[in-house]
């Protein structure tokens, strides 16, 4: 008989358990929202200031998942308990992928404006901008794309070499 002392185990998951795809799309819309403001306030001190908060904000996405950014967490708690399950849930790999996308181009583009390189940040914060309303709007994710191309490359270059 075995020991029932022992606690059982626990088997790691093939894949990482998947998220409300509704949740990803909440948080683009803040993030559309966020750089809207940027590119009406800049070249102000305070688009600096929002495009910070959104690089912290890619980053706790990056760091913590989707499920644990800031969006995320207002998503789960506020909203999606409202509202019915999702048909199905997503991967939530290509999402922090996309968010690792949207910390590197706004990261660069406040580093470059603070050195003093003009038009970096509305440039970047631009280019994040369309990829966010695409997501917030249109479920159509760029950044989560990206990811799965390159899930598809890799297998056929490492094969190659």
């Amino acid at each position: 008989m075995p020991d029932q002392s022992t606690p059982a185990v626990e088997t790691a998951h093939p894949h990482p358990v998947g998220i409300d795809p509704r949740g990803p799309r909440f948080g683009a819309a803040i993030t559309a929202l966020l750089l809207v403001a940027v590119l009406l306030l800049a070249p102000a001190a305070a688009a600096r200031i929002v495009m910070a908060v959104v690089v912290l904000l890619f980053l706790i996405g990056v760091t913590a998942g989707t499920q644990g950014s800031v969006q995320g967490r207002v998503f789960r708690s506020l909203i999606g308990p409202r509202l019915a399950p999702p048909p199905e849930l997503e991967d939530p790999r290509p999402p922090r992928f996309a968010q690792l996308v949207g910390l590197v181009i706004t990261a660069i583009g406040l580093v470059l404006d603070l050195a003093g390189v003009p038009y970096a940040l509305a440039i970047s914060a631009g280019f994040v901008l369309v990829a966010a309303f695409l997501n917030a709007a249109f479920g159509f994710c760029l950044g989560c794309q990206m990811y799965l191309l390159i899930r598809r490359w890799a297998p056929s270059r490492r094969e190659a070499v």
